[in-house]
């Protein structure tokens, strides 16, 4: 049950970043409505949430699970260029979105296979 709600808040949680993303180029005005500034954090925060339950529940926490590791980097990385994403204009603002969403999909990737490097 909590690896679907994980996974549930995973699918809202990237649904949101990319309408947010669109939102900013078809019609801007709208991001400053005071609920599309509060709803990512919340998502994001009960996706984290989630996440680190399912870490102690598979007692994946421990030492020996570099692919959590590789998880959570690559977690600092996809935030950072969400940040830059939502910031920026132009080609840099796609160039941030697609390493974002390069990064969403190797935290997928590593979460499915739990090898950090699947692509070796």
């Amino acid at each position: 049950m909590l690896k679907t709600f994980h996974l549930l808040f995973v699918l809202i949680a990237i649904s949101s970043f990319v309408g947010r993303v669109i939102l900013s180029e078809t019609q801007p005005q709208l991001l400053k409505q005071k609920w599309l500034k509060i709803a990512p954090h919340v998502i994001d925060s009960l996706l984290l949430l989630s996440g680190i339950a399912l870490a102690v529940q598979g007692s994946w926490a421990t030492t020996g699970h570099g692919w959590l590791a590789a998880k959570l980097i690559a977690l600092v990385g996809y935030i950072g260029l969400g940040i830059v994403t939502m910031r920026s204009r132009g080609g840099r603002r796609w160039l941030a979105f697609s390493g974002a969403m390069a990064c969403f999909v190797y935290i997928g990737m590593v979460a499915v296979t739990k090898n950090p490097f699947f692509f070796w």
